[in-house]
C-alpha cells in the first residue's frame, strides 16, 4: 500500500509524457508539410494540380450554387472576421469565460498576424482569370488562404470550448459539435469554387492554422488549470 501513491504518480506522468511526445511528432509533420509546400509555392504560381482541381470543382453546376458558395466566404470578409471576434469575446467576458476569451483572441488575432507575414514571404499571386473563372478582384497575396486561417481558429476554437464546456448530452451542446466543423470544412471549397484561391494555398491554410489553433488550445489548457 505504501508504493501505491508513487506508482499511480508514475503511472500518469507516463501517459503525459506519452500525449506530449506524439504531439510532438504531429506537430513536427504538421510543420514539415507547411514549410514543404510553403518552399514551393514560392517557386510556383500554382501546381499543375491547382489547375486540374479548380476546373473540376468550378464545374459543378448546381443552381444556387455560387450563392451558397459565397455565402460560406462572406464572414471572412473585409471586417466581418474582426467585428464577429469583438462580439464572441465581449460575450465571454461577459458570461465570465475569461480564459475562452483570451485564447480565443491569441487564437485568431496571433493566426491573421502571422498569415499576413507569411502571404508577404511567399508572395504568390492570386489565380489569374486567364486561367479560372474569378469572383470578385483580388489584389492581395494568396498562399495561405486567409479565409481557411480565419475559420478554422475561430470555429475550431469554439468547438473545442462547447465539448470541453457545455453539459454533456444537452442540445446546445450536439448542435454545437454538429454545426461547428461545417464552415470549417466548406471554406476550402468555397475559396477554390470562387475562384479566390488555389487548392494548394486552402491546404496550407488548414496546415497552418491547425498548428495554430493545437497552440492557442494548449495556452487555453494552461490558463484554465491556473484558474481552477
Amino acid at each position: 500500500m505504501e508504493h501505491d501513491v508513487p506508482l499511480f504518480g508514475n503511472s500518469l506522468r507516463r501517459r503525459a509524457l506519452r500525449r506530449l511526445w506524439r504531439a510532438e511528432i504531429v506537430y513536427g509533420l504538421g510543420l514539415g508539410a507547411f514549410s514543404i509546400l510553403a518552399f514551393l509555392a514560392h517557386l510556383r504560381s500554382y501546381f499543375g494540380w491547382d489547375l486540374s482541381v479548380s476546373k473540376t470543382i468550378q464545374a459543378i453546376t448546381i443552381p444556387g450554387l455560387l450563392s451558397f458558395m459565397s455565402a460560406v466566404s462572406f464572414i471572412g470578409n473585409t471586417w466581418h472576421p474582426y467585428a464577429l471576434v469583438a462580439i464572441t469575446v465581449v460575450i465571454l467576458l461577459v458570461s465570465r469565460f475569461r480564459s475562452e476569451a483570451a485564447a480565443l483572441a491569441l487564437s485568431t488575432a496571433g493566426s491573421a498576424v502571422l498569415n499576413s507575414l507569411i502571404k508577404i514571404l511567399i508572395a504568390r499571386p492570386r489565380p489569374s482569370i486567364n486561367l479560372v473563372s474569378v469572383v470578385g478582384n483580388l489584389d492581395s497575396r494568396s498562399f495561405p488562404s486567409g479565409h481557411v486561417t480565419f475559420y478554422v481558429c475561430y470555429f475550431g476554437f469554439l468547438f473545442f470550448v462547447a465539448y470541453a464546456v457545455l453539459p454533456r448530452g444537452s442540445l446546445a451542446r450536439r448542435l454545437a459539435l454538429l454545426l461547428l466543423p461545417l464552415p470549417i470544412i466548406l471554406v476550402g471549397l468555397s475559396r477554390v469554387y470562387l475562384g479566390a484561391h488555389w487548392p494548394s494555398d486552402a491546404l496550407g491554410g488548414y496546415l497552418f492554422s491547425g498548428m495554430w489553433l493545437g497552440f492557442s488550445l494548449h495556452m487555453y489548457r494552461r490558463w484554465k488549470a491556473k484558474v481552477i
